[in-house]
């Protein structure tokens, strides 16, 4: 099993960047692929990036590809997220999912709780 911790999130104004990071626990970590998720207010839990166990494949939302980048450390059993030249639009609580399956679906086996990213105009 693999519990995950996000942090990073925060208050930003437009154009500016931050770094999310998911901390896992759990001496699996490496085998599991990794993705991000956001969710605005009212609406569904959308697909932003994941990568594979070895950091070797990595995939993107058209909505944040140029502007988002994912990473992974497995020596620290953490992935990083990060975000630049951020848009009011990417205001939302971000997630970090592991799972078996690399996938831009919400199929992952475990989740986070999330942080919250706020972006002013």
């Amino acid at each position: 099993q693999v519990q995950l911790v996000e942090s990073g999130g925060g208050l930003v104004q437009a154009g500016g960047s931050l770094r999310l990071s998911c901390a896992a626990s759990g001496r699996t970590f490496s085998s599991y692929h990794i993705g991000w998720f956001r969710q605005a207010p009212g609406k569904e839990r959308e697909f932003i990036t994941s990568i594979s166990w070895n950091g070797g494949t990595s995939y993107y939302a058209d909505s944040v590809k140029g502007r988002f980048t994912i990473s992974r450390d497995n020596a620290k059993n953490t992935v990083y997220l990060q975000m630049n030249n951020l848009e009011p639009g990417d205001t939302a609580v971000y997630y970090c999912a592991a799972g078996s399956a690399l996938t831009m679906s919400r199929t992952y086996n475990y989740w986070g709780q999330g942080t919250q990213v706020t972006v002013s105009s």
